[in-house]
C-alpha cells in the first residue's frame, strides 16, 4: 500500500476522533462484540448454525474420492435378510451364531457386532457359545444410559451387562458404539468418557496388533469420503445370510478371501433402522448406516489422518487480524483507487481460507468461517459509521462556512470534490457583480460604533442572502460593498441569468433596508450596483495558512466603475452590453454609450426595466442607432420618451448626455 494510503489511514483515524467521546466508545465497543463474534461464533444461536452448514458445505465438496477401501468388509442384516427370518427386532441371533462360527475361520484381523445384545431372545445360549469360542477378536456393541440416552434404558442396559459378563474369559468383549451427534449431526469423533469401553473401531485395532494408529486421545472431525465410482459402495458389504447358511462348503472357500486380513463389521443395513446424519446428509439427502460410519472411523486411523485443529491462539489471532483488516479499510476513503481491489482481496481471503485448510487437511470443525465475514462486515460498519458520524459533523461544519459564501449546490459539490478549490488560480468567464450603499460612510460618522456595526451586519446580511438565493458566490465585503459572481468554481447555463435578477433584486432589497431604518437615525442613498461579464483569474490565493477564493482581472474593474457609474448616470443598475446579451432576458434598456472614469475603451451601458413598456424599449433601440448617424433624430426618440416617462432620472440622463455628445459618440464621464 503506497504512502498515499497511509496518509489516507491517518487522516481516516483524525475523522474518527472527531465524531465525539461517545460515538468513539460506542465503536470501541462494536469492535469488541466483533471480535468476540469472529472468534466465537460457534457458541452463539444462528451463527452456530450457519457455521455448522458452512463446514458441512466444506467437508463434502472437498471431500476425497476414493474406490472401494479393501480393509474393512460390513456384514448387514439388511431388509430381505429381515424377510427371509421373519423377525425384525431383535435381529435373529441364530443367524448371528452361525455367521461368526464360519468367519472365525477365514482370517479376519477383527470382528465386531454393532448390535446392543439388551433383552433376552431364545438363540442367546448358541450365540454366548459361539462367541466364547472366537479365536478372532471379536467385540460387541456395549452403551450405557448415562452416555447413550435415549437409545437405551435401566433394564435394557442390565440386561447388556449381564450379557457381556458371560463372555469374560474369552476373545470377545465389550466395544463403544456410542457417537456425538452434536446438533443433530455425526461429524465428531465420540468423545472419551471414563469407565465406557474403547470406541469400537480403536478396540479392534488395538486387538489387532494396530495399537499405535488407534490416534488415543483424538476426538476431532470424522473424515468422511465419497464414493469414486457411483455404482461402488465405499466398503463391501456382504448380507448375513451368505455366511449362516452356505449351501456347499466350496461358498465359504470363495467367502475366505473376502475376509481374511481385514477388518469385519457385523449389524444392520435396513431401511428407517440405525441410520445416522452425517456432514455429507444436508448435501446427499442420504443417512448411512451406523455400521458405515465405523467403518470410516476405522479407515481414518489406519490412514494416520489424525486432522489437525488451529490451537485457541490462532483462532484469536485470525479474528483479531480479520476485525483489524475491516477496521483499516473502513479508515480507507470510498474514493481512494486502493479499496476495492482491497475489499475483494480481503472477502475472496474471508471466504477462501477456509477451504483451503480444508483441502490441505485441516480439522475446520469450529473455525469461525461465517463469524469472520460476520466479525468483519460488523468492524467495517462500525468503523465507517463512526466515520459518516464525524464526516456529518465536519460537512455541517464546511457547509455552514461555506454557506456563508457560497450557495448550497455549490458547497456541497465542493465539500464532495474539495479539489475545486485547490490552492491556485485559472482563466475564466464570470459574471462579475459590485454594489455599494450611497450615503453609509456619512452615516457612520454621525451614529455611534455599535449602531453603525448592527445596521452594516443587517444590510450585508440582506445582500448576501440575495446572492446566495440567486446561486452567486461571494468575493468579499469591502465596507458596506458587496462584490460578488457566477461562472466559478462551477459553472452553469442559466448563470447569466441568475447574475441579473441577483443585481435587480440587490437594488430592491437595499430599497427595503432603507425604508426600514429606524427614525431619528440619519438617511442613506441607494444601493447601486455595477454588472460585467469578461475574462478573470479565479481561485485561491495566499498560502496554506491564509487563503481567500477570489478573482482577479479588468473584468472586475469594469464592474466596480460601472457600479460607481450610477451616481453620474441618476440610474441604480447598470450593465454592460457584454453582460445584457449573455444574460437570456429581454428586460435591458439601453442606456447609451460612456467612456468610464479611469478608462479609454468605451462601453455600451444597458440598465434592467423590467416594468419598462416594451414599445418604448424598442424605440429606445431604435434611438441608439440614430445617435450613431443622426443625432437630431436620437434626441427627439427620447425626448418624446422622457415626456411620455416624466419621472425616469435614468433616461432624462440619457437625453442630457445624448445632447452633448462628443464626436466619437461616446460620452465621457467625468
Amino acid at each position: 500500500m503506497p504512502a498515499r494510503s497511509f496518509g489516507m489511514l491517518a487522516r481516516g483515524w483524525r475523522n474518527i476522533r472527531e465524531a465525539g467521546g461517545r460515538r468513539l466508545a460506542l465503536t470501541a465497543l462494536v469492535l469488541l462484540i466483533a471480535l468476540l463474534l469472529a472468534r466465537l461464533s460457534w457458541q452463539v444461536p444462528v451463527a452456530d448454525q450457519a457455521e455448522r452448514n458452512l463446514y458441512d458445505l466444506r467437508s463434502y465438496l472437498l471431500a476425497e474420492q476414493v474406490e472401494q477401501d479393501p480393509r474393512v468388509v460390513l456384514v448387514v442384516y439388511n431388509d430381505q435378510t429381515l424377510i427371509a427370518s421373519r423377525k425384525r427386532s431383535p435381529l435373529d441371533r441364530g443367524i448371528l451364531a452361525r455367521a461368526l462360527r464360519n468367519i472365525d475361520a477365514m482370517g479376519a484381523k477383527a470382528i465386531a457386532i454393532d448390535i446392543l445384545f439388551d433383552q433376552p431372545q431364545d438363540e442367546d445360549e448358541a450365540l454366548i457359545a459361539a462367541l466364547r469360542a472366537m479365536k478372532t477378536p471379536t467385540f460387541v456393541g456395549y452403551a450405557e444410559t448415562a452416555s447413550n440416552e435415549g437409545e437405551i434404558v435401566y433394564e435394557q442396559e442390565q440386561f447388556l451387562k449381564s450379557f457381556i459378563a458371560r463372555l469374560a474369559g474369552s476373545r470377545a468383549g465389550p466395544a463403544s458404539v456410542r457417537f456425538d451427534d452434536e446438533a443433530g449431526a455425526t461429524r465428531l469423533w465420540p468423545s472419551i468418557v471414563p469407565g465406557l469401553p474403547p470406541v469400537l473401531g480403536r478396540a479392534m485395532l488395538a486387538a489387532a496388533g494396530d495399537g499405535p494408529k488407534t490416534m488415543p486421545g483424538y476426538d476431532g472431525a470424522i473424515r468422511y469420503r465419497e464414493r469414486a465410482l457411483e455404482d461402488t459402495p465405499l466398503f463391501t458389504e456382504l448380507p448375513i445370510d451368505t455366511f449362516a447358511d452356505p449351501p456347499a462348503p466350496d461358498l465359504l472357500a470363495e467367502l475366505a478371501p473376502t475376509v481374511a486380513g481385514r477388518y469385519v463389521l457385523i449389524g444392520g443395513d435396513i431401511v428407517g433402522y440405525d441410520r445416522v446424519t452425517t456432514t455429507f446428509t444436508a448435501a446427499t439427502h442420504e443417512k448411512p448406516p451406523g455400521l458405515a460410519v465405523h467403518a470410516e472411523m476405522i479407515a481414518q486411523m489406519l490412514d494416520g489422518a489424525q486432522l489437525p485443529h488451529p490451537s485457541p491462539a490462532a483462532l484469536w489471532a485470525a479474528a483479531l487480524a480479520v476485525v483489524g483488516a475491516a477496521a483499516l479499510t473502513g479508515l480507507l476513503e470510498l474514493r481512494s483507487v486502493w479499496l476495492y481491489p482491497l475489499l475483494a482481496l480481503q472477502f475472496a481471503t474471508l471466504i477462501g481460507a477456509p477451504f483451503a485448510l480444508q483441502a490441505r487437511g485441516v480439522d475446520t470443525y469450529g473455525l469461525p468461517a461465517a463469524g469472520w465475514v460476520i466479525g468483519w462486515g460488523l468492524a467495517f460498519a462500525a468503523i465507517t459509521s463512526a466515520a459518516r458520524a464525524a464526516g456529518a459533523v465536519q460537512r455541517r461544519f464546511a457547509q455552514g462556512a461555506l454557506g456563508k459564501y457560497l450557495p448550497k449546490s455549490i458547497a456541497d459539490e465542493i465539500i464532495e470534490h474539495p479539489e475545486l478549490l485547490a490552492l491556485h488560480g485559472e482563466k475564466k468567464d464570470i459574471f462579475v457583480l459590485f454594489s455599494d450603499l450611497e450615503g453609509f460612510t456619512k452615516m457612520s460618522h454621525a451614529i455611534a460604533p455599535e449602531m453603525v456595526a448592527t445596521l452594516l451586519n443587517r444590510y450585508l446580511e440582506t445582500l448576501s442572502q440575495v446572492v446566495l438565493d440567486h446561486g452567486g458566490v461571494i468575493d468579499k465585503f469591502v465596507g458596506d460593498a458587496v462584490v460578488a459572481f457566477w461562472g466559478a468554481p462551477i459553472a452553469r447555463p442559466d448563470d447569466g441569468e441568475r447574475a441579473a435578477r441577483a443585481g435587480y433584486a440587490m437594488w430592491q432589497a437595499g430599497e427595503a433596508f432603507r425604508a426600514g431604518i429606524e427614525p431619528g437615525l440619519p438617511p442613506v442613498g441607494k444601493t447601486r450596483v455595477g454588472l460585467h461579464w469578461g475574462e478573470a483569474v479565479v481561485g485561491n490565493f495566499g498560502g496554506e495558512n491564509r487563503i481567500q477564493y477570489t478573482a482577479l482581472g479588468d473584468s472586475m474593474n469594469t464592474a466596480s466603475r460601472l457600479e460607481s457609474a450610477n451616481k453620474s448616470l441618476d440610474s441604480a443598475v447598470m450593465a454592460s452590453r457584454e453582460f445584457a446579451e449573455r444574460s437570456g432576458l429581454d428586460w435591458w434598456r439601453p442606456m447609451g454609450r460612456v467612456v468610464l472614469r479611469g478608462r479609454s475603451k468605451p462601453v455600451d451601458l444597458f440598465e434592467p426595466a423590467p416594468d419598462f413598456p416594451a414599445a418604448d424599449r424598442a424605440a429606445l433601440h431604435q434611438a441608439t442607432i440614430l445617435a450613431e448617424t443622426d443625432q437630431e433624430a436620437a434626441i427627439a426618440v427620447i425626448a418624446a420618451l422622457v415626456e411620455k416617462h416624466p419621472g425616469d432620472a435614468a433616461l432624462l440622463n440619457l437625453l442630457e448626455r445624448t445632447l452633448n455628445l462628443p464626436p466619437d459618440r461616446a460620452y465621457v464621464l467625468g
